[in-house]
């Protein structure tokens, strides 16, 4: 018989517990000691790191920065974004494509909903690798490739791992959208086929990414569904998040062309109800 078999020393067991400190996960209260210059500790709202294979999600208030650091390299952070007024509005990686006139993410670029307003920008891009055409990987896909792909077996899947990170929410499987995939990226080749660039990177890439709209992030952490090495090839992703600002009208990105100021006046008259 295990020594957690009986209930009082399962529950110290458990309680012993207490102040295990690992690196895949949540921190609480939220402590760091790499803010950026001017950042008070007192702003900061979210320290995780998730685990390899791992997902999460967070209610984020409009200007808040979200910072993504790829710690190892081999991170794939799959994306989705919903208004956490109205959760029916939603990240459209179309309309985020076809609205700026580029399938290719970086810095200055905007997540746009399927309203026509800016869910989020990423301010600073240290990855220069992203991926808006493929989704997340699926069960189906991971079982062809591991011979495993469900949420509790060793392989989970990407969007299976949105799906749970969304429920928290109260939102089911008919809410997971196509997702943009960040650290991971494709390119679309002159014949239309899509090359994968999926790594692994230099450590400590790092996504700075900014709230324009009160929303709901939910990220899963789990291998780019082209990736084509046999092995099930993840490494730890942090995020960090810490209150900011809402978007001044001379903000750079906000400006930088007619089609995003749009999206930002969208979103303003949105929030001038």
């Amino acid at each position: 018989m295990s020594a957690t078999a009986d209930p009082k020393a399962a529950r110290e067991h458990a309680r012993a517990q207490g102040n295990t400190r690992v690196e895949t996960m949540p921190v609480l209260p939220p402590v760091v000691d790499d803010l950026p210059e001017g950042v008070a500790a007192a702003d900061l709202v979210w320290e995780e790191t998730v685990a390899p294979g791992g997902y999460t999600s967070r209610r984020i208030a409009r200007g808040t920065r979200l910072r993504l650091i790829d710690k190892a390299g081999d991170a794939c952070a799959s994306l989705n974004i919903f208004n956490a007024e109205m959760p029916t509005e939603r990240l459209n990686v179309a309309d985020t494509v076809k609205v700026q006139w580029n399938a290719y993410l970086g810095a200055g670029k905007l997540l746009l909903s399927d309203m026509g307003r800016v869910l989020a920008s990423i301010v600073e891009d240290g990855a220069g690798r992203h991926d808006t055409f493929c989704g997340a990987s699926n069960a189906a896909a991971n079982l062809r490739k591991y011979g495993e792909g469900r949420n509790s077996g060793a392989f989970p899947n990407g969007r299976d791992r949105l799906i749970l990170g969304a429920a928290k929410h109260g939102l089911t499987r008919r809410d997971v959208h196509p997702c943009v995939n960040l650290f991971k990226g494709t390119r679309i080749e002159a014949d239309g086929s899509i090359t994968p660039l999926v790594g692994p990177f230099a450590p400590g890439r790092t996504v700075v990414l900014r709230a324009e709209m009160e929303v709901i992030v939910v990220i899963a952490n789990c291998p780019h569904v082209l990736d084509q090495r046999p092995e099930y090839a993840s490494t730890p992703l942090r995020l960090t998040a810490w209150r900011a600002g809402v978007t001044p009208e001379d903000d750079p990105v906000r400006t930088a062309t007619p089609e995003g100021l749009r999206a930002y006046l969208n979103t303003e008259d949105y929030y001038r109800r």
